[in-house]
């Protein structure tokens, strides 16, 4: 049976830590985490938040591997409308990270509170 995507993101929301952009950018001061944006390069272009790292959702498992190493380091994960992120939040669980949380605001409060 199929489920539909907004039953599917409710209940992965449900299971990931969800912070504002604000809240994301004052604990990227104190801890240095990375702010990943898993949109597809072009949306990512046209609209960058300051400081954020694009890997797209479908590469995001390999590339980050590559990139950090530790499963604790903080993750900030974005797009557009947070269901990406979400989703990529369980995959990153999957894999052993454990310090991953999705902003769940627009780019543009994104790229405010990252300027």
């Amino acid at each position: 049976m199929l489920r539909a995507i907004p039953d599917l993101i409710s209940e992965v929301k449900a299971k990931i830590r969800c912070i504002s952009a604000e809240e994301a950018a004052k604990e990227r001061e104190n801890n240095k985490g990375l702010l990943i944006d898993v949109r597809e390069p072009a949306e990512h272009s046209a609209k960058p938040a300051n400081g954020a790292i694009n890997i797209p959702r479908g590469l995001l498992e390999m590339k980050l591997m590559e990139i950090e190493k530790d499963p604790d380091k903080p993750i900030y994960l974005h797009c557009a409308s947070s269901a990406r992120a979400a989703l990529s939040a369980e995959q990153l669980a999957r894999v052993g990270y454990t310090n991953v949380s999705v902003i769940t605001c627009s780019v543009e409060e994104i790229q405010k509170a990252c300027s």
